[in-house]
């Protein structure tokens, strides 16, 4: 049980921090969310892909087990939209909130804290994927544009170059010169924190009007992603460490990402947001029960 309290008091803690921040202090959020989004995750990517211990096999089984959980959850999002006649909109918005988990913001240190080093590396390549397949797809299904389109706006995203620069200094066994190598690192420790803290002032700036329909799509992102995840994982061949960290990471709230895409190509975005708000404080109780539940696999 301390082992399990591990894990989620920390991460909820800095969140509680940030929530505070966001009630007391006047910060500009969007240009912290932009420092995140283009300087510390990138550097966080490209550190870890250098440093990691990982081989291909694992990484290649954490990929095709998102695409394969993705898409999974795609389609039972169209079958309950049918079954339940939503509307476009609304069926527009319980797919991003169900496709896109946090797993930056939230996944990273909740991974990190549960399982290490090692599952924070299989943690990033999951963030990898997720990044490549809803940036690329996303628009496409929510506004009905073209692959092509989103895929242009995939390339532009600093994240995936990152994972290339990354690549690159893992394959050719580059070493940075002149501790370039420490001063990354620094750089990149300092990504899970401040996006920790980011979050506790989304959240202290949101609105509190839920409805049953919240619960229900929080639930969807919660539990049901997660026993996808773990389906999806068994019929891979994923174990150990590699299933964890697939389960653990398709088991997080809906990402803030969610509510921007929604926002942006199509959707009901007063409900998505409300969707990333109940999900993130429900997260909080399921995690821990997700954590438990994966110990043994």
């Amino acid at each position: 049980m301390i082992a399990l309290l591990s894990s989620v008091i920390p991460v909820a803690l800095i969140v509680l921090m940030g929530f505070y921040a966001g009630k007391t202090l006047e910060l500009d959020q969007p240009t912290l969310s932009r420092v995140v989004l283009y300087v510390l995750s990138p550097a966080l990517i490209v550190d870890s892909l250098y440093r990691t211990t990982m081989n291909t096999e694992n990484m290649l089984g954490i990929f095709a087990g998102f695409i394969l959980t993705y898409l999974l959850l795609c389609l039972l999002v169209w079958v309950v939209g049918k079954q339940f006649s939503l509307s476009p909109a609304t069926q527009k918005s319980l797919l991003a909130t169900t496709s896109f988990p946090n797993t930056g913001n939230l996944g990273l240190p909740v991974n990190l804290f549960a399982f290490g080093e090692a599952g924070l590396e299989r943690a990033i390549v999951y963030l990898i994927a997720s990044s490549l397949v809803t940036f690329s797809t996303g628009p496409a299904f929510l506004k009905g544009g073209s692959f092509w389109s989103g895929l242009r706006f995939t390339l532009k995203l600093p994240l995936i170059w990152a994972m290339v620069f990354g690549v690159l200094l893992r394959l050719f066994g580059s070493e940075l010169p002149f501790k370039l190598d420490q001063g990354l690192h620094l750089v990149a420790q300092a990504a899970v924190p401040i996006a920790l803290l980011l979050l506790g002032m989304q959240i202290a700036n949101s609105t509190w009007q839920f409805s049953p329909y919240e619960g229900a799509a929080s639930f969807m992102r919660l539990v049901v992603g997660s026993v996808v995840a773990y389906l999806s994982g068994k019929l891979l061949g994923l174990t150990g460490l590699d299933l964890q960290v697939l389960v653990l990471q398709s088991s997080m709230p809906a990402a803030v990402n969610s509510f921007l895409m929604v926002n942006e190509f199509g959707g009901d975005a007063p409900r998505t947001a409300r969707v990333v708000v109940a999900s993130t404080l429900l997260g909080f109780v399921t995690l821990p029960v997700v954590i438990w539940a994966i110990a043994d696999l």
